[in-house]
């Protein structure tokens, strides 16, 4: 294993937020990885351990959220390939986690995208303000466009999650498609088409994290 690489463990990961936390007003980690690396489990199980001391210490508010709805890229080339870079709106994510770091004292919803309908839905998730801590996920926080580095000018540390297992990877993302809905051939062209395109390009974005990390017995 790679020795910039540190295996995934929730305590210590925890107890660097909490130090992170201490004497600010609040602190916004995002987690960035490929499609299938295991992104969205960290950020639940990190928000779980947080919320072992006290209820409300942290609260998950996904990039994926910020999905272009169905209906705004139907019919266009971004359709086919919902999922890659400009098939989000970053300005609005960013604008969003400014408001969260900003924390201006008042109750900040952000939206959720929910699989079972395939769309984002606003204002789902509630940050309330004495909440210290906001895990995001997504996989383009570390991406180099100006749009998206505006996203990662609003986050204090971004933690590279990387996937050593690509087969496995793979798997996951065709178990997690057809559980919702897809057939298995629909399930495997949109993860050997779209998803593993986007997950080539988060590939590279890993050197610039400030924590690479990766599951252990992967």
């Amino acid at each position: 294993m790679n020795p910039g690489v540190l295996l995934v463990d929730l305590p210590a990961l925890a107890a660097r937020l909490r130090t992170r936390a201490a004497g600010a007003s609040r602190v916004v980690v995002g987690l960035c990885g490929a499609p299938g690396a295991g992104k969205s489990t960290l950020a639940g199980l990190l928000a779980d351990e947080l919320n072992r001391d006290a209820v409300g210490t942290a609260v998950v508010v996904p990039m994926d959220g910020f999905h272009l709805a169905a209906s705004v890229i139907a019919g266009d080339a971004r359709a086919s390939r919902r999922g890659a870079p400009d098939t989000f709106d970053p300005a609005g994510y960013a604008a969003l986690l400014r408001r969260l770091r900003d924390n201006a004292g008042e109750v900040v919803y952000a939206p959720e995208y929910r699989r079972e309908i395939e769309d984002p839905v606003a204002g789902a998730i509630a940050v309330p303000p004495e909440c210290p801590v906001v895990v995001t996920e997504g996989n383009y926080l570390l991406h180099p466009d100006p749009a998206w580095r505006a996203v990662r000018e609003q986050l204090d540390e971004v933690w590279f999650v990387e996937a050593p297992s690509d087969g496995l990877r793979v798997s996951r993302l065709i178990e997690r498609h057809e559980h919702f809905g897809k057939s298995p051939e629909h399930a495997r062209r949109h993860v050997y088409g779209s998803d593993e395109r986007n997950a080539a390009l988060v590939a590279t974005h890993g050197d610039s994290a400030d924590l690479v990390l990766r599951w252990p017995g992967w």
